[in-house]
């Protein structure tokens, strides 16, 4: 996100002017350096001799991701944990899209829906986890259904919203032009409905990452969330720490990708 100020011109209109680069960066690196000091004060200094506390440290926590790196077992849960949040993102998409369609189109169809989508949309989606292993047994599938289970609300709500949005009278110009039904879905209705979308799938990214780790800690022999649980019972708390590290990196890359490619173009 670019920074700017307001500067008025000579004719008193206001024009955005770009800050000058340290103004850009300057920010958010002495951000970083304050959270990292703290980190250090409270797992180093005031943690005093506590052999646990420490190991949570920077100066011990940071040389662990290399270590996990140089191992290869990091890039193979990061691998592992992606591909289970991409196939549930799809899903989700693959349900929630054309369901949000159908709601936002019929008034019957949403007062039909609406009951059943606002219990479920409000049952925390881990909740789901014991049905998940019940019935998918113990591995990826499980993950990947609680993902999509989380993930399919922020599409399908989204979609709802950009169909009910679409201003009536474009609608009914297509149908005055003798287009069908399904004419009028098609040019107008997804067109029209692709900013909510967009939204919608990056709300579901956020979301889906934050339930993707606590998931793959349900009997998964990959994953970062894995991960976690195995530094645990190795009481390498340094190597956990170095986890929670990857993990925080990957979602604000994530969610910086989303911001690029899913922020609807004005």
């Amino acid at each position: 996100m670019s920074q700017t100020v307001t500067a008025p011109s000579p004719t008193g209109t206001a024009h955005p002017t770009r800050l000058p680069r340290p103004g850009r960066w300057l920010p958010p690196v002495l951000g970083i350096a304050v959270a990292v000091a703290l980190w250090w004060l409270l797992t180093s200094v005031l943690a005093g001799d506590d052999p646990l506390l420490s190991s949570f440290a920077p100066q011990h926590a940071v040389p662990a991701i290399g270590d996990l790196a140089t191992r290869g077992v990091l890039w193979e849960d990061i691998g592992a944990s992606l591909w289970r949040l991409l196939v549930g993102l799809l899903l989700a998409v693959a349900v929630g899209w054309p369901l949000g369609l159908l709601v936002g189109l019929s008034t019957t169809a949403e007062r039909a829906t609406r009951p059943v989508f606002q219990f479920l949309r409000m049952i925390s989606p881990l909740s789901w986890a014991p049905v998940a292993v019940a019935v998918f047994g113990v591995g990826g599938p499980p993950v990947i259904f609680l993902v999509a289970a989380a993930t399919v609300w922020p599409v399908l709500l989204n979609t709802v919203a950009g169909v009910r949005a679409i201003d009536p009278g474009h609608l009914l110009v297509a149908r005055s032009l003798g287009a069908t039904r399904a004419e009028v879905v098609l040019t107008v209705v997804v067109p029209a409905i692709r900013a909510h979308v967009l939204t919608g799938l990056r709300l579901a990214l956020g979301i889906a990452w934050v339930v993707l780790v606590p998931a793959e800690m349900l009997g998964v022999a990959s994953g970062l969330g894995y991960q976690i649980l195995n530094a645990r019972d190795q009481l390498a708390y340094d190597q956990l720490m170095a986890v929670i590290l990857v993990i925080g990196l990957l979602g604000y890359l994530l969610d910086a990708l989303a911001q690029r490619l899913l922020t609807p173009r004005r």
